[in-house]
């Protein structure tokens, strides 16, 4: 794909992606949805950026034109606009968000019908139109679409939200991290309704605060709130908020690896963990491992990204996955990662237990990890599969003798190659690292 990656288009504003890219995704959207359906509906959502009220309206601009009829969710969540797409007969949804990225970044996510991420048959041809290779037909007389608010999908979803939770949250002192980002207002207001007493930072947004300095990329401040106003627990989403991060009561950081173990054991022990299996990442901490096997938990690892993990659960049927950064899936209540629905699904097992998440979590041992980034010059793939490189990471492998792992990556956008280790043993990490990237210096130098 030219355009469109994994998480949608995404780049600086005005630089990389531009509104008239924005104008001629919503045309030809409008065309081929009107072309194939009759009348195309659209729900749109945005998160707090400045430059999401640009694209907002040209894509309602291009949408329209081609007689798409686009109904607005303003400022909301990347997941509600999944939810609404797929409950309220859309043909398909847009969010505009750059997610965890700067303020200067933006991005158009397409969802289809079922609240999936859009075909890549479907934004193949988008991007043939954005380049010219192909016509569309604009609408005229009585076909050129309408735009309107949706303020009600907005409650919906809340309400979809409340009723996912089982109980009352009576008497817990839950911390909210919003980051200055789509959840500002939803979170809070999901969670006052169901009882509990929230405190919220980080909900002031201007436009180009989002995702500085807070939520769950800079999980720091809500450590030092929560242990300084003595609260039960803290949520930490980032700026489309479908991602989501803990903090337990004694300030320790809970990332989704262990949420996922936290949830996967408990539909274990109902009975409701299909396949008793659950789905992380490779990057994925052999400790979360370790402790889901000793609960008789199976945990498939897919490469890194949650189209991946959306992906491997879908086609094995499986209840629960996602990575650690957050972004994890409960295939029983939704289709995309859902930062909310996440902390209130962490709020279920601790109400249910009514033990304190640190408790919760006593049985996981975290193995040591280092992540360091080789700058190189040649081929990636071929220096990776040079003999010393595989040597040297046979050579590591041997010795940690099944008490640790080396993974190798390769950057996706930059000239890189990630070297993580993880050991029980935390002093082996760092002679394993220089091992293995000294064997790749030598070959890069040749």
């Amino acid at each position: 794909m030219k355009y469109f990656g994994t998480d949608g288009f995404r780049g600086q504003a005005n630089e990389t992606l531009t509104v008239d890219h924005a104008i001629k995704i919503g045309k030809y959207l409008g065309y081929y949805f009107n072309k194939e359906r009759g009348k195309a509906k659209c729900v749109i959502g945005k998160d707090t950026r400045r430059s999401s009220y640009m694209f907002e309206y040209g894509l309602v601009a291009g949408l329209t034109s081609t007689g798409a009829d686009v109904h607005l969710l303003h400022v909301t969540t990347t997941p509600s606009v999944a939810y609404i797409t797929r409950t309220q007969d859309f043909d398909f949804g847009i969010m505009i968000t750059a997610s965890h990225n700067p303020y200067f970044d933006n991005g158009i996510k397409i969802i289809d019908e079922n609240g999936y991420k859009m075909s890549e048959s479907i934004l193949e041809e988008v991007e043939k139109y954005i380049d010219g290779e192909i016509d569309v037909v604009p609408a005229t007389f009585d076909k050129i679409g309408a735009c309107s608010d949706y303020i009600t999908g907005r409650n919906r979803y809340m309400n979809f939200l409340i009723s996912t939770f089982p109980s009352s949250l009576t008497g817990y002192k839950i911390g909210l991290d919003a980051s200055n980002g789509a959840a500002f207002m939803l979170a809070k207001n999901v969670f006052d309704m169901i009882g509990a007493k929230t405190y919220v930072i980080n909900a002031q947004p201007d436009g180009f605060n989002i995702n500085k300095d807070c939520g769950s990329t800079h999980i720091e401040g809500l450590v030092d709130f929560v242990k300084e106003n003595h609260l039960d627990i803290g949520f930490a989403f980032d700026g489309d908020a479908d991602r989501c991060l803990a903090v337990d009561e004694r300030g320790n950081v809970i990332d989704g690896d262990m949420i996922i173990y936290l949830y996967g054991c408990f539909l274990k022990e109902q009975g409701a963990l299909k396949k008793d299996t659950v789905v992380t990442t490779v990057m994925s901490n052999m400790g979360i491992t370790k402790a889901l096997e000793a609960r008789g938990i199976k945990n498939i690892q897919t490469a890194v990204g949650d189209k991946y993990v959306s992906e491997e659960m879908m086609k094995n049927d499986l209840s629960i996955g996602g990575e650690q950064s957050g972004h994890i899936v409960f295939r029983k209540y939704a289709t995309t990662g859902d930062g909310i629905l996440t902390a209130l699904k962490v709020m279920e097992v601790i109400e249910s237990k009514k033990m304190p998440l640190s408790s919760l979590l006593y049985d996981i041992t975290l193995y040591p990890q280092k992540l360091v980034n080789i700058k190189v010059t040649h081929d990636m793939d071929a220096l990776l599969d040079t003999d010393s490189v595989k040597a040297a990471v046979a050579q590591a492998e041997e010795e940690m003798n099944g008490e640790g792992r080396v993974l190798l990556r390769k950057s996706g956008t930059e000239p890189l190659i990630r070297i993580m280790v993880e050991s029980k043993h935390k002093s082996d990490i760092d002679k394993y690292i220089n091992l293995i990237k000294d064997a790749i210096m030598a070959e890069d130098a040749k």
